[in-house]
């Protein structure tokens, strides 16, 4: 008896480990966002480039969208500053060579010399290209106030 329970939980345990675990790409995947991540607060060029496809489109949740020579320039200019940057609520899922990702985005920003708070929803599509994950989309939506 007490083995079957032992071997019950045990079977468990690895289960629930395994629901969790990430694949090899998955964590490919949060590796880069959060270097995308530390790059946006220490506005990183470099990082901010190399992190990035060629054709990226960037969706702000004000409607701007722009692409990867603008979107880098925002924070080379200090147009863009973030003081704070958390993500949360991570999911990611890979289709092949494409991520879809989604999180809950908060931020302390400094946007020409203004400081505001941001508290958005993000939506980022990742491709795998030439073996490594790039950024090629993202869209931002305001987080909805809660219904009366």
């Amino acid at each position: 008896m007490l083995k079957t329970i032992a071997s019950s939980i045990l079977c468990c345990l690895l289960f629930s480990t395994a629901l969790f675990a990430q694949t090899a790409d998955e964590k490919q995947v949060a590796d880069r966002i959060e270097t995308l991540r530390k790059a946006m607060i220490a506005a990183d060029k470099n990082t901010l480039d190399e992190l990035t496809a060629q054709d990226l489109s960037y969706g702000h949740s004000n409607g701007l969208v722009e692409d990867k020579a603008a979107f880098i320039d925002e924070f080379a200019t200090g147009k863009s500053v973030f003081i704070t940057l958390a993500l949360t609520d991570q999911t990611i899922r890979i289709k092949g060579d494409v991520a879809i990702v989604r999180h809950h985005f908060m931020a302390d920003t400094n946007n020409n010399q203004v400081p505001g708070k941001a508290d958005i929803l993000v939506l980022q599509i990742w491709q795998k290209q030439e073996g490594v994950w790039k950024l090629l989309a993202r869209q931002a939506v305001k987080v909805a106030a809660p219904a009366k």
